[in-house]
């Protein structure tokens, strides 16, 4: 263990599997406290004891369902009656579901939405005001190179993570005279529990495994770029250069994704 992180605080949403847990670690192992925030409280109690037995520091456990407003301010009231500051907060909840818009549950729609993009917006600015009295602080937020690379079948998904795209741009431009720093994330697929839910058949999954990451190696770049000013990862490097590519030859971009970004 480095101690790179001893003394400081990250807030993780989402901690109780895939990416959010996997920073959740990465940060115990360089010395952080960290705060869990998932709707399982359970799980999350099993990865406050895997933190503690890295960092040495007890994690503290808030259960909160991030679609909720009224749950996700009751958890930052007992954030700010525990700790002293918030050095980090990661925004790492989300879901998605792989299907026609047309054929699509405009429920599920709301739901996602309302997880993706307006819980994240709602505890971002109530950490952020904190952050803002401190004077310091940095906020990731998760996006996805779907935000930002369009395939079929991920309509309101892809929409939730490019509206916190641009949400983390505008909000970078607003708290850094406040010295707040801002990154966005926007990982390809990843080898995490997401598509138990977007892709129940399991096809997507076998088709993009030549681009799958790893949680641990997402985990590790992230904190890895922890206080400095990053504005934006885009992960794997070939799906970020893809990218970059879309958005100067949109016409090609369109058939490639048709052709091999649409295979669920």
């Amino acid at each position: 263990m480095n101690n790179s992180l001893r003394n400081k605080v990250v807030v993780i949403t989402g901690a109780s599997s895939g990416i959010g847990r996997a920073i959740a670690l990465e940060s115990a192992s360089r010395g952080a406290t960290v705060v869990l925030l998932a709707r399982r409280e359970a799980r999350l109690l099993e990865i406050a004891n895997e933190t503690k037995e890295l960092s040495g520091t007890q994690a503290m456990v808030l259960p909160t369902d991030m679609g909720k407003s009224e749950q996700i301010e009751a958890s930052f009231k007992k954030l700010v009656g525990q700790v002293d500051q918030v050095d980090y907060l990661v925004n790492c909840a989300g879901f998605g579901k792989f299907t026609p818009f047309m054929e699509s549950d405009m429920t599920q729609a709301t739901t996602m939405f309302q997880v993706n993009v307006l819980g994240l917006m709602y505890f971002t600015r109530l950490v952020g005001r904190l952050m803002i009295s401190q004077k310091f602080g940095q906020i990731v937020n998760f996006g996805s190179i779907a935000g930002l690379i369009p395939t079929t079948k991920s309509a309101a998904y892809s929409a939730s993570k490019a509206a916190v795209i641009q949400f983390s741009n505008v909000l970078r431009l607003e708290l850094k005279p406040f010295g707040i720093k801002v990154m966005t994330v926007n990982p390809g697929p990843v080898y995490t529990n997401f598509f138990n839910i977007a892709d129940q058949t399991g096809q997507y999954a076998k088709n993009v495994a030549a681009f799958m990451l790893d949680p641990d190696d997402v985990a590790w770049q992230v904190v890895h770029y922890f206080g400095t000013d990053k504005r934006e990862l885009n992960l794997p490097l070939s799906l970020a250069v893809l990218s970059k590519l879309y958005h100067l030859f949109p016409t090609l971009g369109d058939y490639l994704a048709l052709r091999y970004g649409s295979r669920k």
